[in-house]
């Protein structure tokens, strides 16, 4: 087998060649020759089964390969698996200008735009969707004898009237009906079958009336509906972004388009998807990890049928085929759950821009709180700026308040103000949320005679103490240790958590408040199926309670009873090395703050602080989120920061540091032009230690892309042949957003 250079592309549609070069998900810089054989109808975008070392891959042909050597050389294709292209040229196009961006290697990126299916070789995904339909046993069991209320008796009524959709029953029936359904698959009550695609008939849900900011926002926008065109929306928290954004949608659907509309969170997505589909007369098609794969793959064949749909999903929705496109919306654009952090480090948000120039359609970025980049694009004239800065209805800002904690007595984290404020809210019927973006009981656990901390020993940070279950749990690998019963260094019983986390914030509010509904909402407490969606619906319910939770509920949610909102700790982004770190602050505030008032009752946010004096504080409390932005934009800009510079992170990390310093060394001899380029570095990560590994990085900065990038497309194919290299594990990540 002759393996063929880093630089060839696909080359698009073209005759069938007798040499097939074909990109494989493994990660080299180049793509691989094979005979046709029996493949000679394989045009390129199509899947085939190859031979690869000892065993088998899938892979995607990308064009003629080079002048076969001989039979003895290259090894033939074993299977066409695709009469057509599984991707149009759109996203052919776009994926090979990804794999150029980012210097990643064209198989793996293919390959993480298939679903899982279609990655294993398996056939393309049927378009009809799994249903369930009442069988003879069933109906005679309805109709002998009343059954007891409950999900079952639910379940066959339902089903009386016809075959229904698995999803949508489930969605009828909300919580129990899963289990339900599965009992009555047993008894033979019920049975599967497999339904066409549904459209669903035109919503009875009109939407609300639009004032008048709103109104200029859709008129403007869809004045540039033929053809590209960028988009920022910057509308402060419950100012009616959504309704744009429907209100765009339903055009677009109306003109037989479909819309690819991006959250940044899965939990977002439930309240987004209920929303959607009673305001919109066409398929509105979940796409995120918490799917499973093969209904994960049916929506993705369904965007790519180009039926009018909408595409509704996380991060890797960007790769889903939309041969008939009107609209790309990407919300709470500053996200930074947008990037992959590991290995293909693509932005979905960037993604989306270069998507919607390749497909003509227009692009719309919202946010409350831009990001800089965007921000920066939109002051250079490449997105046009449009604002909402009225909340919707009756709903007005909420009252924002700073709390000086020094020399105050806490309870549960809490200053008497902020106590006396959750009683305040409970007695008029209302809800709080007490935010604080640390799960567990307390960040570390310490000894109170000698101050001994329990560190993880393969990351060398301190361990988060947990209760419920009770131990030790590094936040970093996830390594666990026992509870320990006394001090290794003094021998002393006194140990205790230091800090707060949002176990131990529920924990003591609920001796506080004894007789109050508090619901904690964090990666621990939601990790069981379908909790989180309950959860969210129980807080919509309304009623008095006390929210405790991360930045699961920072943002898109509205729950008009939420009246206080407690910021247990904001100090921490005061004290962070990394320069986003003011940004990234006033952008978790604000979004906290903004859950605070959105019905007819006024808002009040408590901000909680030891370091009141700090210039932050006046700016947000001043001028808000665009205050804080418009500073670090001034000093970013002559600090020469992104985004007035572009960067690059070669990251490495091996459990031997020798391995590292003798690799760094190699790259640093690379050749390549450099002028321009500035290099900061090899140096220890912030984190120096992670997982037993240790880790370096070399930072590559220039004010222009052109020269980072030639320097990057020179270093990529010798960086994979260095034998340095195999001894470590090392990424390249353009345009990084974490430095640490």
């Amino acid at each position: 087998m002759k393996r063929s250079g880093s630089a060839d592309k696909p080359k698009g549609p073209g005759a069938p060649p007798r040499v097939l070069r074909v990109a494989l998900p493994v990660p080299l810089p180049q793509s691989f020759d094979y005979l046709a054989g029996t493949a000679d109808g394989a045009l390129p975008g199509c899947r085939v089964r190859v031979p690869f070392g000892s065993g088998e891959r899938i892979g995607i042909v990308t064009g003629p390969g080079g002048p076969a050597d001989g039979p003895a050389v290259l090894k033939p294709v074993h299977e066409v698996l695709d009469r057509e292209p599984v991707f149009d040229s759109e996203l052919w196009r776009t994926l090979s200008w990804a794999a150029a961006y980012y210097h990643f290697p064209l198989g793996e990126v293919l390959n993480a735009a298939l679903p899982a299916p279609l990655r294993a070789g398996e056939p393309w995904p049927t378009l009809e969707e799994p249903g369930l339909a009442i069988t003879a046993a069933g109906r005679d069991a309805f109709a002998a004898k009343p059954l007891r209320a409950g999900p079952g008796r639910d379940v066959l009524a339902a089903l009386e009237a016809g075959p229904m959709p698995t999803s949508a029953l489930r969605q009828q029936l909300g919580r129990g009906g899963s289990a339900a359904m599965r009992r009555l698959l047993q008894r033979g009550w019920i049975g599967a079958t497999s339904l066409p695609p549904s459209r669903p008939a035109r919503p009875v849900l009109a939407g609300p009336p639009l004032h008048p900011e709103q109104q200029a926002v859709i008129t403007a926008i869809e004045g540039c509906a033929e053809g590209y065109s960028g988009h920022l929306l910057e509308g402060i928290t419950g100012s009616g972004k959504t309704e744009v954004y429907l209100r765009l949608i339903d055009a677009a659907l109306e003109r037989g388009r479909q819309a690819l509309v991006l959250v940044p969170e899965i939990a977002l997505t439930p309240q987004t998807l209920r929303r959607f589909r009673e305001r919109l007369a066409a398929p509105v098609l979940p796409l995120h990890s918490g799917l499973g794969e093969r209904e994960r793959a049916r929506a993705w064949a369904q965007a790519r049928s180009g039926q009018p749909c909408v595409v509704l999903g996380t991060r890797s929705a960007i790769f889903t085929p939309l041969p008939r496109a009107g609209l790309i919306v990407v919300d709470e654009e500053h996200d930074g759950s947008y990037k992959q952090g590991d290995g293909f480090r693509y932005h979905a948000r960037d993604l989306a821009l270069v998507r919607g120039k390749a497909l003509d359609v227009p692009v719309l970025l919202g946010s409350a709180t831009p990001s800089l980049e965007t921000l920066a694009l939109a002051a250079e004239g490449r997105l046009r700026h449009h604002r909402l800065i009225e909340r919707r209805g009756l709903a007005k800002p909420p009252l924002l308040r700073l709390l000086d904690l020094r020399n105050q007595r806490l309870v549960g984290g809490l200053a008497p103000t902020a106590v006396q404020a959750l009683r305040d809210t409970l007695a008029r019927g209302e809800q709080a949320l007490v935010f604080r973006n640390r799960r567990g009981f307390a960040p570390a656990l310490g000894c109170a005679q000698c101050g001994h901390v329990w560190e993880c020993p393969r990351c060398d940070r301190p361990y988060t103490l947990h209760r419920q279950p009770p131990g030790l749990i590094c936040h970093h690998c996830g390594g666990r240790a026992r509870m320990p019963s006394s001090c290794p260094s003094c021998s002393s019983t006194a140990l205790g958590g230091r800090g707060l986390g949002t176990e131990r914030i529920e924990a003591e509010l609920a001796e506080v408040f004894p007789k109050q509904r508090i619901l904690r909402i964090d990666r621990d407490s939601m990790r069981a199926a379908g909790r989180l969606d309950a959860t969210l619906a129980e807080i919509e319910t309304g009623g008095p309670a006390i929210l405790v939770g991360t930045q699961l509920l920072a943002k898109g949610h509205d729950w008009p009873a939420l009246s206080l909102v407690v910021i247990a700790d904001a100090d921490s982004g005061l004290l962070s090395p990394d320069f986003r770190a003011p940004e990234h602050l006033a952008q978790l505030l604000t979004q906290v703050a903004g859950r605070a008032g959105r019905g007819d009752r006024p808002g009040t946010v408590l901000v909680q602080t030891r370091q009141p004096q700090h210039p932050f504080w006046s700016r947000w409390l001043g001028g808000g989120y665009r205050a804080v932005a418009d500073a670090e934009l001034r000093e970013r800009r002559e600090g020469g920061l992104p985004p007035f510079q572009h960067q690059a992170l070669l990251a490495a990390e091996a459990r031997d540091p020798r391995a590292l310093d003798v690799f760094f060394a190699a790259v640093m001899a690379l050749p390549g032009e450099r002028e321009g380029v500035g290099l900061i570095g090899p140096l220890p990560a912030p984190m120096p230690r992670r997982a037993g590994h240790h880790r370096r990085q070399l930072l590559l900065e220039c004010t222009t892309r052109a020269p980072l990038h030639r320097l990057l497309s020179g270093w990529m194919p010798r960086l994979y042949a260095l034998p340095q290299a195999r001894r470590v594990r090392w990424s390249l990540d353009v345009d990084p957003l974490d430095l640490y």
